[in-house]
């Protein structure tokens, strides 16, 4: 009996501790998961009004192929006219609006109060400066009024500056990239923008001509002719150029002195002072990371250090003009991660710098000198520790990522409209799904017209020869069927909507990214306006491919 005890405690312990294994494994898969997916899988329980069903087969009573597009007729052009080319818009209103004070964030929470100010009073937070005017500043400048309109070959001259926007990308095209793309066509001031597509050539040496023999990337070459879209190689620097700093400022510069020979200057942190002068950040073989999201971090800070100008992530949607939040002499941003209170809590999904600027300077040498760490938490604390954060705006999730509150459950007063509870919401078009969301609680306006009343709602294929041999669609048969859902009514106001990883993911017939899709495929296919009310001037861009396991032909 004295020795089975040993025994027995070595047996409880071996269990206690495969116990906690299993814990720590279910907990790390779920927090993957939902970083992956948007929502927490419960095999189990799952919640149903967070957690989508599985997609089940597409009814076989129903040709996909005669499904009408929508319910109602939509207002493409819900956004009136465009912003003129000159016009800035006010941080200071815009995060006091969705933030509240700076210590009390009484409205940080509040996400349908700060889209509806977005949406309705731009005059508010909108302007044209008087003195140093954008479009005056250069002799080479066209007159707004008289600039050429963008045609076939000509993505025509911009009375003003061109601001770049950056992405980056590893592999060959999918649909999302497509989606990115399409949006940033839909919704830029196209003539002052271009958009540059940083391809991984560490990873894929070849990804340029790769990429331009691509497939589902085929259909913009024509755009990469005209100059809509510059493909760079992005390959890991060893070295990036820095300002040159005043020695009152750094003073390490003071006590460094130049090696007799090279004439270089070691400063410390990774930086050197060359013989002529020149500063650069000198980055070692073992500093080099190639990790994908470590690479992601890096990329937008050393991007926006050389070029300036507007880094977005690959899974973010462009839903307004973002030049008026681009153009202000300051306008270094990012956005607050979720709705954590302190103020060295950045998000970079969306996030803006002024090139070569002592800000991006600072930050390019703070992550350099905490072992490549571009985390932007991590990059933020720094800030926030030494004071310059004030340099670098903190735009609540309201104007980039609206339902991040309502994801952590840190939502205050009414649901944003759409009231989507989880990032799968946007992937959904399932008839039952669709119905039992409550996507539209916070809707206190009159209902959408809809195209028929429902007890007309069978549509028939017309054009061939015999009565009998006509198709016909029963929206009762539809397991995707149209509805009333409009790209006018998809986080109205906001200028982004942060899709959230998901990359293998399709959207389902008639969800709201299809929704987005079709408006985008209309516009460039010269049938539909945008948002602004424009035409698309230039050649048309191909249709989004279809999903096969969502069709039945």
């Amino acid at each position: 009996m004295e020795s089975s005890k040993p025994a027995c405690h070595r047996s409880f312990l071996l269990l206690r501790n495969l116990f906690y294994v299993g814990i720590t494994y279910a907990l790390t898969a779920s927090i993957i998961h939902l970083f992956q997916n948007g929502y927490i899988h419960d095999r189990l329980h799952p919640p149903s009004d967070l957690i989508a069903k599985p997609t089940p087969t597409p009814t076989l009573g129903v040709i996909s192929r005669l499904r009408p597009e929508s319910l109602v007729i939509p207002q493409d052009d819900f956004l009136g006219k465009r912003p003129h080319a000159d016009t800035y818009a006010n941080f200071t209103r815009l995060i006091e609006v969705c933030r509240g004070s700076l210590t009390g964030l009484e409205k940080m929470r509040n996400v349908y109060d700060c889209l509806k100010y977005l949406a309705g009073r731009e005059s508010e937070y909108y302007f044209i400066p008087t003195t140093n005017v954008p479009s005056k500043l250069s002799k080479d400048y066209p007159e707004i009024d008289k600039a050429q309109k963008p045609n076939n070959s000509s993505i025509g001259p911009c009375p003003g500056p061109i601001i770049p926007y950056h992405t980056y990308w590893t592999g060959p095209a999918t649909w999302r990239v497509e989606f990115f793309i399409k949006g940033y066509l839909h919704t830029q001031n196209l003539a002052c923008s271009r958009l540059y597509l940083w391809l991984d050539t560490d990873a894929h040496p070849f990804a340029v001509p790769d990429m331009m023999r691509d497939p589902i990337f085929a259909k913009f070459l024509l755009l990469v002719e005209r100059g809509d879209i510059i493909l760079k190689e992005w390959k890991f620097p060893s070295r990036i150029p820095l300002p040159k700093s005043p020695e009152n400022v750094e003073p390490r510069y003071i006590d460094a002195t130049p090696d007799p020979v090279t004439g270089v200057t070691v400063i410390g942190d990774g930086v050197i002072r060359e013989a002529d002068g020149s500063e650069w950040v000198v980055l070692t073989p073992r500093q080099l990371t190639f990790l994908p999201v470590a690479v992601s971090d890096a990329v937008r800070f050393i991007v926006l250090h050389l070029w300036g100008g507007l880094y977005c992530d690959m899974d973010v949607l462009m839903l307004r003009d973002m030049r008026p939040i681009l153009l202000p002499p300051e306008h270094a941003f990012a956005e607050r991660w979720a709705v954590h209170t302190h103020p060295g809590d950045y998000n970079t999904a969306v996030m803006s710098l002024s090139a070569n600027s002592s800000l991006s300077s600072y930050l390019l040498r703070g992550g350099v000198r905490m072992g490549i760490n571009f985390h932007p938490r991590i990059i933020g604390r720094m800030a926030w520790k030494d004071g310059r954060n004030e340099e670098f705006a903190m735009f609540e999730t309201g104007l980039f990522d609206p339902i991040w509150g309502e994801f952590n459950w840190g939502r205050e007063g009414r649901c944003s409209i759409p009231c989507l509870r989880d990032y799968n919401a946007a992937f959904m078009g399932e008839v039952g799904y669709v119905k039992n969301s409550g996507e539209w609680e916070s809707w206190d306006r009159e209902q959408l017209k809809e195209i028929l009343p429902r007890e007309k709602r069978e549509f028939v294929l017309r054009g061939l020869p015999r009565l009998e041999e006509r198709e016909k669609y029963d929206i009762s048969l539809d397991l995707y069927p149209p509805n009333n859902r409009t790209m006018a009514n998809f986080f109205r106001g906001a200028y982004t909507y942060h899709i959230h990883n998901q990359w293998k993911k399709h959207p389902q017939p008639n969800s709201w990214l299809d929704v987005v899709m079709k408006a985008h495929d209309g516009f460039l296919a010269k049938k539909r306006k945008n948002p602004y009310g424009e035409m698309w001037e230039g050649f048309e861009v191909g249709r989004y491919e279809r999903f096969m396991e969502f069709e039945n032909f």
